[in-house]
């Protein structure tokens, strides 16, 4: 705990954060969300398309450069939020995994094997068979309710676009109810307004399973993360969610988007054709944000240096592990966020 309080003494005289008082003693959570970017085992599943990513499909997706793959995941995880807290993060929403065996694997990397996290996952019935997960730590977070909700959309011909549920994990985290919800939205495959549609039902649902938790406790603290594949300010996200960037003007039945903010003042966590997108996101509901119990510090995109390509084309992007044809030796073509959560301790 001398090292947490160490850490929160230090940040307050850097960066002034006002809403944590000198002369007490704070505990520090970590929460983090990485698209990890196609992390499938090596097996083929035949109720998948997930060919590819296997030794003999495509992409040469041999047990060699899955494990390479799996520990570059692992000291990415490993290191978020590590130089604030000195531990890394207790709670990790994941998307792009294939299925529990790859959770598994991650979290017994020498990086991870020590921090003993455990899982909340469900198989969706996404058709390339990627799915959305919760890594927490055992000593941290104690879940109570875990659910997926289905999304179901239509293709123009009628037939069911199989994508990802929305993961609900709930359960105390410092002693405190928290609820987590972790989403992997359609992408903007075809183009973002011909696909726009899919993500403003999605969001639909996301608001839905919301105001649930809402409705049963007007002071619920929920966190809303994921890869929306939308900026903060697109249909599906501000209007559909009712999303503020603003603290203080969030309203009770709004939430408060800080990573709005942030892609204000030009970061990002995805680049496409040279322009950075904001489309991995924290969503916070106004029970985080009054400093009573556990309360929202901060948030902010984890982009290293060793994060982003060195060189060629794509120059400054982040630097992801496979492209045309071939292990790069990267990790993600998205670069994670983290917040910070603190809980004075009386």
């Amino acid at each position: 705990m001398f090292k947490i309080f160490f850490y929160i003494l230090f940040f307050i005289s850097i960066f002034g954060w006002s809403q944590l008082d000198p002369t007490k003693k704070y505990s520090v959570n970590t929460v983090a969300f990485y698209n990890v970017e196609n992390l499938f085992d090596t097996i083929d599943d035949p109720k998948t398309n997930d060919d590819d990513r296997t030794p003999n499909g495509k992409d040469k997706w041999t047990d060699e450069i899955y494990k390479l793959k799996s520990k570059s995941i692992a000291k990415v995880i490993s290191e978020i939020g590590k130089d604030i807290v000195g531990t890394s993060p207790s709670i990790v929403g994941l998307c792009e995994i294939e299925n529990k065996k790859v959770l598994i694997d991650l979290i017994n990397n020498k990086e991870l094997i020590g921090q003993g996290y455990s899982i909340a996952h469900f198989d969706s019935p996404d058709e390339r068979g990627v799915d959305v997960a919760l890594l927490f730590k055992k000593s941290r977070f104690k879940p109570t309710f875990a659910k997926a909700y289905p999304l179901y959309l239509e293709r123009e011909n009628g037939d069911i676009d199989y994508t990802r549920d929305h993961l609900l994990v709930s359960g105390f985290l410092d002693n405190e109810m928290i609820h987590f919800i972790v989403n992997h939205w359609p992408s903007r495959s075809g183009g973002r307004i011909r696909s726009e549609k899919g993500r403003v039902l999605a969001g639909k649902l996301n608001r839905k399973i919301i105001d649930s938790l809402l409705s049963k406790n007007p002071k619920a603290k929920i966190i809303n993360m994921g890869d929306f594949n939308d900026n903060p300010k697109d249909i599906s996200i501000k209007p559909t969610l009712l999303t503020n960037s603003n603290k203080l003007k969030t309203k009770k039945n709004e939430l408060y988007n800080p990573t709005e903010e942030l892609f204000k003042r030009g970061y990002g966590t995805y680049k496409y054709r040279g322009k950075w997108d904001m489309i991995d996101q924290f969503m916070i509901s106004k029970g985080l944000l009054n400093n009573s119990g556990l309360f929202f510090l901060k948030a902010d995109v984890f982009n290293e240096k060793y994060l982003i390509n060195p060189e060629g084309k794509y120059e400054g992007y982040p630097y992801k592990s496979f492209a045309g044809g071939k292990y790069l030796g990267g990790f993600s073509d998205h670069f994670p966020i983290y917040m910070l959560l603190a809980k004075e301790i009386k």
